[in-house]
């Protein structure tokens, strides 16, 4: 009988640590294993740009919730989006917006679900729906108007999303 209490005293220890090992290899910024993410979200886990992420429920419940918000849609291998986040975190700290940041790589149905066509994608939402959205990366001040926006136009989206027009200069 003394055995068999060895015996489950030991099986419940062991479930106890592989619990417990598999709550630490959770990223806490994604809320789930590192070895499923993908393998760009890795590479920028650490990156000071890339803190303010915001996961599924979350954003489901901030959009829902009426409040006006931005959300900044990238994609963690999307090279338009490691351009131009870098660029733009600093200037929405510097109008003191809350610029919650959404992995798409990470969760691919909100391609489809949020009508995303290209990275980086920035929208705004009031009243439970999208009201505006900039589409694009930054780009360089005497690059081709079509190939993005510039920082003065990523500020001027962010101070007055309603009244912004895409592509005006």
């Amino acid at each position: 009988m003394k055995k068999l209490w060895i015996y489950a005293g030991l099986i419940v220890v062991l479930f106890g640590a592989i619990f417990f090992l598999n709550q630490q290899n959770k990223n806490e910024l994604y809320n789930k294993p590192s070895s499923q993410l993908n393998p760009a979200t890795k590479d920028i886990l650490n990156d000071p740009n890339y803190q303010n992420i915001i996961l599924p429920d979350e954003l489901d419940k901030k959009v829902k919730s009426g409040e006006a918000t931005f959300v900044y849609f990238f994609a963690s291998d999307c090279g338009h989006c490691r351009n131009t986040t870098p660029k733009l975190m600093p200037i929405a700290e510097d109008l003191g917006i809350d610029l919650p940041q959404f992995n798409l790589r990470e969760f691919e149905d909100y391609f489809g679900k949020y009508q995303i066509d290209f990275t980086p994608t920035l929208a705004y939402f009031e009243d439970g729906k999208e009201v505006a959205r900039l589409v694009g990366g930054l780009r360089e001040d005497d690059a081709p108007a079509n190939s993005g926006s510039t920082a003065d136009q990523f500020r001027a989206f962010l101070e007055d999303p309603k009244g912004f027009e895409q592509g005006a200069e």
